[in-house]
């Protein structure tokens, strides 16, 4: 059995699907079709249905799965046996959000890639629910998200830092529409919000709904920037988390509004598999994520 076969079925669960698991390979699709057929006869199962235009794992390959990612680890474990972090080698998946990736994890991966160049690093962009899907699944190595809890026990959680949250608005905002502490308001300001799902805007959804209060619609803006300018253009109000805006609140380009919000806070986690092998290219990226954390 070539090992390139279950190292190609990897690729195609981790990036969702035969064309782009042929583009991160730099195979032609008919390439990783044809190793898939011929690692199906090896094994004498049906590793892929295929319902509607996709390809999904079987039973049996769901149950094969396991023993492909400890044969693939144990190989891993390896070739990095005794090796210094520039020496590393590998594959590290890793799921976050965007805020973040843009605010806080950029000396982390700078600081990673000086340290082990030779690993190649997936980060890919997610919700924090999506993200804790795809941990318990195997889908990414880990994860690094807000709490969003769920894990039970299958799951390591290392718990980094608390981020201050802060409903901001345009300066041009006055009067009666920037009170949020008082009950039964009905506003004439729309929500906006970059996912509907992540844990800041649904804490907030939430606080909305015990206060009575009201807005005038909810735009969803799949862009932090975006939603920052909307804001300064007076379109809509958003709860961030404020190192997101530290630097428009500095310049006066937005306003912190005031509520009485009883969790006004988001704790960030670095989640992974408690049955994943921790490799060495993971522990050096925990290590980092701890150190510029705290």
């Amino acid at each position: 059995m070539e090992l390139k076969y279950l190292q190609t079925l990897r690729t195609i669960l981790e990036a969702g699907s035969f064309q782009k698991a042929a583009e991160q390979l730099n195979y032609a699709q008919s390439t990783v079709t044809l190793q898939i057929q011929i690692l199906e006869q090896e094994l004498s199962v049906k590793l892929f249905d295929k319902i509607g235009r996709r390809m999904v794992l079987t039973q049996a390959g769901k149950e094969l799965l396991p023993y492909v990612d400890t044969v693939l680890e144990a190989v891993e474990q390896m070739e990095n046996y005794g090796r210094k972090d520039r020496e590393l080698t590998g594959n590290l998946n890793v799921a976050l959000p965007e805020t973040l990736l843009n605010y806080k994890m950029q000396p982390v991966i700078e600081q990673f890639r000086q340290q082990a160049p030779n690993v190649r690093l997936s980060l890919q962009l997610s919700n924090c629910y999506l993200i804790r899907e795809q941990v318990l699944s195997g889908g990414v190595d880990m994860g690094i998200h807000y709490d969003v809890n769920g894990y039970g026990s299958f799951a390591v959680i290392e718990r980094l830092t608390s981020y201050p949250l802060v409903l901001v608005a345009s300066p041009m905002l006055t009067g009666d529409e920037l009170n949020f502490t008082d009950r039964h308001q009905r506003k004439k300001s729309c929500l906006l919000t970059v996912d509907k799902n992540s844990i800041y805007h649904k804490r907030f959804v939430h606080y909305l709904s015990v206060m009575d209060i009201v807005l005038n619609g909810e735009m969803e803006i799949g862009s932090l920037e975006a939603i920052k300018r909307c804001i300064q253009s007076n379109l809509g109000i958003a709860c961030l988390p404020r190192f997101a805006v530290a630097t428009e609140l500095k310049q006066g380009i937005l306003q912190e509004v005031i509520t009485s919000m009883e969790t006004p806070e988001i704790t960030a986690v670095c989640a992974y598999h408690k049955n994943k092998w921790v490799t060495p290219a993971m522990d050096l990226l925990i290590r980092l994520v701890k150190k510029f954390e705290n």
